[in-house]
């Protein structure tokens, strides 16, 4: 069982977090810590102690603060452990910075003082990815800020530390939709189908390369997506964009009902985790920020995932309208609270 978790920018109050507490959810784990005053231990949200008394318990958003009121750390549940997780991971991000080759999940674990299989899963909680994950993230990154910057497709291959290219050719594959040089370039090279067509919802863009849509929203038009792709070939239309454009309106009036719609959106490894996380919400369903954080493996990355939810570039196809404040209200959204509501009114529904 999970508590309704917080918005991104909500502190937890008092009846929050001990409602997180009964429910021992490890979302809320390192938010703060549970004080029982009467045994003068303090505990984890997720501690799986016996609860105690509401009347004995005081609730502390830091360890060293419960220590201070002359608390000490449960044996059970560790929760000092939490700040030496957090300098353990800092270590190994700092040590995996600009690396080409991982090393063995044994040798880190060993040079931050942990056994391989813990260190693995407190990494990826607090990351969202494995450590060789995360360097084949980062190196498939400093190949894109090169391309950025200027240098040649080859020589940002190169830079970020691929012996070959088509090395990096398969290990971007699935996260770059359009080439490294139409990345670097504003779409350069490439050519971009698009259409306004009229929805119950308003006037909605569509675009998308050969391998699927990037750009879906509402009340943008020509201009608009230029200005994202300035040097593509934007073509308006066409026979072969058609039978694209009809399954694009089809989730959108009837939401839910389309679930292989070819997608090309790029991102940071943790947008595009999050991005994973929202397509998974059933229809019908919300979730709110933290509960994505935690189902993404960073439960304190809160504001992190609120800011990956804002930077999807197809609404509906990716459904960030689905996440909401925990409060029921709706949190805002990037086309207006009207669309957002009426697709949530539509997918509870089923129409």
């Amino acid at each position: 069982m999970k508590v309704a978790a917080i918005g991104a920018d909500e502190r937890v109050n008092d009846e929050q977090a001990w409602q997180a507490v009964l429910a021992r959810d490890r979302a809320f784990d390192g938010r703060f810590v549970t004080g029982v005053l009467s045994t003068g231990i303090y505990c984890r949200p997720s501690c799986s102690a016996r609860h105690p008394r509401r009347e004995n318990v005081r609730f502390f958003e830091r360890p060293d603060a419960a220590e201070a009121a002359g608390l000490r750390a449960c044996l059970r549940c560790r929760p000092g452990d939490l700040a030496r997780d957090e300098e353990a991971v800092a270590r190994a991000l700092a040590a995996l910075a600009d690396v080409e080759q991982a090393p063995s999940l044994p040798r880190l674990a060993e040079e931050v003082g942990y056994s391989p299989t813990h260190f693995q899963r407190v990494f990826k909680r607090a990351v969202g990815l494995s450590p060789a994950e995360y360097v084949r993230a980062r190196r498939i990154d400093r190949a894109g800020d090169a391309l950025t910057d200027g240098t040649s497709v080859t020589g940002a291959i190169y830079e970020a530390g691929y012996g070959a290219a088509s090395r990096f050719y398969e290990a971007s594959r699935d996260r770059l939709g359009m080439s490294p040089s139409a990345w670097r370039d504003g779409g350069r090279g490439v050519t971009i189908r698009w259409a306004v067509v009229p929805t119950t919802l308003g006037a909605m863009l569509v675009a998308a390369t050969d391998k699927g849509v990037c750009r879906l929203s509402f009340d943008e038009g020509h201009d608009d997506l230029a200005a994202r792709f300035p040097n593509a070939e934007l073509i308006e239309g066409g026979d072969a964009f058609a039978s694209l454009l009809a399954d694009v309106l089809g989730a959108v009036e009837q939401p839910g009902r389309s679930q292989a719609i070819p997608l090309d959106v790029q991102g940071t490894a943790f947008q595009e985790a999050v991005w994973r996380e929202l397509q998974r919400i059933p229809v019908g369903e919300t979730r709110s920020y933290a509960q994505i954080a935690a189902a993404v493996g960073t439960p304190g990355a809160v504001r992190a995932a609120g800011s990956a939810n804002g930077a999807n570039n197809v609404a509906v196809l990716i459904p960030c309208h689905r996440v909401i404040r925990s409060d029921g209200n709706l949190g805002g959204y990037a086309y207006g609270d009207a669309i957002k509501r009426e697709l949530l009114r539509r997918e509870r529904k089923g129409e």
